[in-house]
C-alpha cells in the first residue's frame, strides 16, 4: 500500500518513518523545502532516539520518500494522512488553517478515491470541516468523486516515540464508512498482531480522545504539584504521599511525580484548546481551569525556593546554575519548557546564569534569543558539561531530570560553587547523601 503523509514535523515524521519499516510506500510531503532537502539527505530536523536510523535505513531502502508538492503523489496513494501544525491562537484554539489547506489540496486534485485521515490534534468537528473543504473543491470541479475522512489522533510520547508507534498500547480511529474502516484496519494489523487493539469510534470521539487524555495526564501532574506544595507546609513528604496512593490500583503510579510543572508541545495547548471548546458550547471546565493554573504557578517555584535564602535585591550579578533546559528528558524541544521561565525570572533580578543540557543547547539558545533579542551574549553562559555549570556559582537548579544528572559527584560540586545549595526541581536526589557531602538541599513537597 502506498500512502501520503503531510507534515514532516514530529508526529508525521516519526509516523511516517514507522509505517515504511512495516513495510509501505511512504512519501512525506512538507512545504519547507529546506527541511526536504535535509531530509533526503539524512538531516534529521528534530531529536528523538532512534529516529535517525530509521529514517536512513528506510530511504536506502526506497521505502521512504520526501517531496515539497502533494499533487505529485495524489494519483498513486490510497490513504493520505494529514499531520500539519495546529498552532494555539490567541484564545487557546486550534489553528486549522494549515488542516483545511491540505483538505483543499485534496479536493482540488484527486481523480480517484482516497481516505484523508487527520493525525493532528483537533478540536471536535474539525473532520466535518475538511469534508466540507474537500466537497467544495470537488463541487467547483464538477465532480463527484467519493472520498472518506477519518480521525487518528496521535499517543506519542517524545523521546520513546518510536516504541510508542511500533508497539502501541491502543489505536484510536474515527470512521464513518466501512471502507474506511478496512483501510486503517490494514494499515495497522502490522503494528498489533499478538492483540489487535485498533479501537474504533465514531469521529467526534476520537477527536474528543486526544485532548481528553492529555487533560486527565495534565490533571495528575497538577494535582500532584498541589498535593506537594501543601505538603510542604504540613511537614509531610510528598514522596510518602505519592507512594501511598500510587499503590492503590484505582490510582496507580503513573503521571504522579511532583516537580517545578510540566510543559512541551502538547499538554499546555491541548489543555488550552479543550478549555476554549468548553466555552464555545458554553460550559466552563472548571477543574482543567484550576489544572492549568497551578501549573502556571508551579513553574515559578524553584525561584520562590531560591528568595528562601536571598532576597531579590541580592540575586544582582549572581551566578546560577541550571541542570536540564528541554521540557523533559530524551528530547530538544523547548516548548513551554519551565527552564525558560526560572531563566526569565533570574534574568529580570539581574544575575548571570551557566546552562547545560545533554541535547537541547542548540535549540535552548534559539528559544533564549526570541525571548530575550537584545540580551547580552555574556549574560548566558552555555556550559560544556555538568561540572562546568557550576563553576563559581551560588545556587544550582536541577530542572530536567537527564540521566546523566543523576550520579553526579558531589564532592567536585562542593569544591566548584561557592555556596552549596542544591534546588531540585524533579525530587531525584536523597536528601541524606547531599547533606552529608556538605550541601544544602530543596526539593518540591518535603
Amino acid at each position: 500500500m502506498k500512502i501520503a503523509i503531510v507534515g514532516t514535523g514530529y508526529v508525521g515524521l516519526v509516523s511516517g518513518a514507522c509505517f515504511a519499516e512495516m513495510g509501505l510506500e511512504v512519501t512525506c510531503v512538507d512545504i519547507d523545502e529546506k527541511k526536504i532537502e535535509n531530509l533526503k539527505n539524512g538531516i534529521i530536523p528534530i531529536y528523538e532516539p532512534g529516529l535517525e536510523a530509521l529514517v536512513t535505513h528506510n530511504v536506502n531502502s526506497n521505502r521512504l520518500n520526501f517531496t515539497t508538492r502533494l499533487t505529485d503523489v495524489l494519483q498513486d496513494v490510497q490513504v493520505i494522512f494529514s499531520a500539519v501544525g495546529t498552532p494555539p491562537d490567541e484564545d487557546g484554539s486550534a489553528d486549522l488553517k494549515y488542516v483545511l489547506d491540505v483538505a483543499r489540496t485534496v479536493g482540488r486534485h484527486i481523480t480517484d478515491y482516497v481516505l484523508l485521515v487527520t493525525k493532528s490534534t483537533v478540536p471536535v468537528g474539525t473532520a466535518r470541516l475538511v469534508q466540507q473543504a474537500v466537497r467544495e473543491e470537488l463541487d467547483k470541479r464538477g465532480l463527484d468523486i467519493a472520498f472518506d475522512v477519518a480521525s487518528n489522533p496521535e499517543f506519542l510520547k517524545e523521546g520513546d516515540a518510536i516504541k510508542d508507534f511500533m508497539s502501541p498500547d491502543r489505536v484510536v480511529v474515527g470512521v464513518e464508512s466501512e471502507r474506511a474502516r478496512e483501510l486503517m484496519t490494514r494499515l495497522y494489523r502490522p503494528f498489533l498482531l499478538n492483540n489487535f487493539r485498533v479501537i474504533f469510534m465514531d469521529i467526534p470521539s476520537a477527536e474528543l480522545t486526544k485532548y481528553a487524555a492529555n487533560a486527565m495526564l495534565a490533571t495528575r501532574i497538577s494535582f500532584m504539584n498541589d498535593i506537594a506544595n501543601l505538603c510542604e507546609l504540613l511537614g509531610a513528604d510528598v514522596s510518602m504521599v505519592r507512594q501511598g496512593i500510587g499503590t492503590d490500583a484505582r490510582i496507580g503510579s503513573k503521571f504522579l511525580y511532583p516537580g517545578c510543572g510540566y510543559g512541551g508541545s502538547c499538554f499546555p495547548k491541548d489543555v488550552k484548546a479543550l478549555l476554549h471548546t468548553g466555552r464555545q458550547y458554553g460550559y466552563e471546565l472548571r477543574v482543567l481551569n484550576a489544572v492549568e493554573e497551578v501549573n502556571e504557578m508551579q513553574k515559578h517555584i524553584l525561584y520562590r525556593k531560591l528568595l528562601k535564602y536571598y532576597s531579590e535585591p541580592e540575586l544582582a550579578d549572581k551566578v546560577f546554575a541550571v541542570w536540564g533546559l528541554s521540557f523533559k528528558p530524551n528530547t530538544d524541544d523547548m516548548r513551554e519548557a519551565p527552564s525558560l521561565v526560572l531563566i526569565r525570572q533570574l534574568l529580570e533580578a539581574g544575575a548571570w546564569i551557566r546552562v547545560f543540557d545533554p541535547i537541547a543547547m542548540t535549540e535552548a539558545r534559539h528559544a533564549i534569543q526570541r525571548q530575550f533579542p537584545h540580551l547580552p551574549s555574556d549574560r548566558i553562559y552555555y556550559a560544556t558539561d555538568i561540572y562546568d555549570t557550576v563553576l563559581d556559582t551560588e545556587a544550582l537548579f536541577m530542572v530536567t531530570e537527564w540521566k546523566e544528572f543523576r550520579l553526579p559527584s558531589w564532592k567536585v560540586i562542593r569544591r566548584s560553587m561557592k555556596n552549596p545549595l542544591i534546588i531540585d526541581g524533579r525530587n531525584i536526589y536523597e536528601r541524606k547523601e547531599l547533606e552529608e557531602q556538605g550541601l544544602q538541599y530543596e526539593t518540591i513537597g518535603s
